[in-house]
């Protein structure tokens, strides 16, 4: 559609030939996936004002990314033999503070790589405009900066800081502001545009602007009479009946085009846009979707119903994509509606109805979820913690360690612990107890294999320590070694000898005729008590001593 719209600027080009200024005035409204930008294609209405004074105007309201850039095109053609110069657009902008666009209808979310052809390069204008200095006007209405969700890092919302070139004039307000000045001060011929705008605190003027400056000639250029007035005639019709058409931009208006001219300049390109048109099926279905002005909330709402209802939109993220798109087509055809692809307020309310009743329903479902839930928590409690015991809370936790009576449980299991530490610590008590009675090595050594961490572990090592005795070198062990290894211990043997020192109150250990380390150290301990050195063998002294039962020193 772009080059088409080129193809006509420039058949139009002849009827136009006399006139000295250019102007393009693009205002885009409706976009197709952005928030809207209210009364951004007023800036069209100036046209007639501006080709009223001699103006070859390239003008469009909410052009795609092909027909703004071939519109451009044609204008800084039109410039190259223009005394004046006038450019006005209006809706959303950005920049990535060096440089600026004015985003066409198709544009997305922006990003810095993902312009494309979805933007207009507003320095690529100014430099345009900068052939004719004191002559050249840029007219900016950027949309709310705060309605543009930006993706990314770099790109921020509006026109940014404009390397405005000498001579060239910038002027910026709302779309409302700026669509009046164009058509109550700009076209309105020998107008001083100083004062003008000084009248209008609302309007930020950038750039040239002398005092008493005025941009229009006094009065309009008239056309050279080089045909006869009925062909004039005849060329201006065509001309408001192609505008006509242009501006419907539908088949119906470029068929009343082809009829009222059958023969006209335009036919074979009013032919091509029909094609166009019919190739897009469903383009009624999208201007009516486009009209309801749906907001980037509204749209998040549209996709969060049709994803409860179970069609995938592929994100709720405000923009109809290809995804939305497939999603609203499925649905589409699941309640019997055309499948389009594109909502009309009656589809979004009943959409917005089944969405509502299954929000409902998940509702009511995990409420019985939950119920049930509980009564076999309940249940469980009940043959397990409700019967008191430790393995009853410890299985209700296993099974439930979040459950209804979680903490019930843990607060029992504590007790229980608490009530445990303080039997074992009872017991370790009087274990001691005896042990201190008694006040030998044999009960101290004891009480540290039944209690090896206890409470009094310390002191009780500290009194073995106490009761060793002297030390016994290597020598004197190698020599009751010897001794022990020629009375042959062992079965019988050994057996009595386990006898005597657990008759004699030490403890040898089983009496199973094998002599160990509880062997070895009751033997110590008999040793020690008779004055004896203890080696921990059965030595001759010791084995006189111990067949004779003798007890003490």
């Amino acid at each position: 559609m772009g080059r088409l719209l080129l193809t006509t600027a420039l058949i139009l080009a002849p009827l136009m030939v006399w006139a000295e200024d250019a102007a393009l005035i693009l205002g885009v409204e409706r976009y197709e996936s952005l928030d809207r930008v209210n009364r951004a294609d007023t800036l069209i209405d100036a046209r007639d004002g501006l080709r009223g004074l001699g103006f070859a105007v390239r003008a469009r309201a909410n052009p795609r990314g092909a027909v703004a850039h071939d519109l451009a095109a044609a204008f800084a053609e039109d410039a190259q033999e223009a005394e004046r110069l006038v450019v006005a657009l209006s809706g959303h902008f950005v920049t990535d503070g060096r440089r600026s666009w004015l985003l066409t209808a198709e544009a997305p979310s922006p990003t810095l790589f993902g312009l494309r052809g979805q933007a207009l390069s507003v320095d690529s204008l100014l430099q345009v405009l900068a052939a004719r200095p004191g002559q050249a006007v840029l007219l900016l209405a950027p949309g709310d900066a705060r309605n543009l969700d930006i993706a990314g890092p770099v790109l921020r919302a509006g026109p940014g800081d404009l390397d405005i070139p000498q001579g060239v004039t910038v002027l910026r307000g709302t779309p409302r502001d700026i669509a009046d000045f164009m058509q109550e001060d700009l076209a309105e011929p020998a107008t001083r545009l100083a004062a003008a705008i000084e009248d209008r605190p609302d309007l930020v003027a950038r750039g040239f602007l002398m005092p008493g400056w005025s941009l229009m000639p006094a009065a309009a250029e008239a056309a050279p009479d080089t045909q006869d007035r009925s062909d004039r005639d005849r060329l201006t019709a065509e001309a408001a009946a192609w505008d006509a058409a242009e501006d419907a931009d539908d088949a119906d208006g470029y068929r009343a085009y082809i009829r009222a001219f059958p023969d006209g300049r335009f036919v074979d390109l009013a032919e091509e846009r029909i094609s166009a048109l019919l190739e897009e099926p469903n383009r009624d279905a999208r201007l009516a979707e486009e009209a309801l002005s749906l907001s980037a909330g509204d749209r998040r709402a549209v996709q969060g119903d049709l994803t409860v209802l179970g069609y995938n939109t592929r994100g709720v993220d405000g923009i109809f994509g290809p995804g939305t798109r497939q999603a609203v087509t499925n649905w589409q055809q699941s309640n019997g509606y055309p499948q389009t692809s594109y909502l009309t307020r009656g589809q979004i309310n009943r959409l917005n109805a089944q969405a509502e009743r299954r929000r409902a329903e998940i509702a009511a479902e995990e409420d019985r979820a939950r119920a049930e839930a509980e009564r076999l928590d309940r249940e469980y409690w009940s043959e397990t913690g409700a019967l008191g015991g430790e393995a009853g809370y410890r299985a209700y936790l296993n099974r439930y360690p979040g459950g209804l009576f979680a903490d019930v449980a843990l607060r029992r299991l504590e007790a229980i612990e608490s009530e445990r530490a303080e039997d074992a610590e009872l017991a370790d008590r009087s274990a001691w107890g005896i042990a201190a009675a008694e006040d030998t090595r044999a009960a101290y050594e004891d009480y540290l294999a039944a209690w090896p961490d206890g409470v009094f572990a310390d002191q009780a090592r500290a009194r073995i320590d106490r009761m060793r005795g002297p030390d016994v070198s290597d020598d004197e062990i190698a020599r009751a070694r010897a001794q022990e290894e020629r009375l042959q211990l062992s079965g019988v043997r050994a057996q009595l000898l386990e006898l005597r020192l657990r008759d004699l109150g030490l403890s040898p250990g089983p009496l199973d005729g094998v002599i160990d380390d509880r062997t070895r150290t009751a033997l110590r301990s008999y040793q020690t008590e008779q004055g004896i050195a203890p080696t921990g063998y059965l030595d001759q002294a010791t084995l006189v001593r111990l067949m004779a039962g003798v007890t003490g020193q």
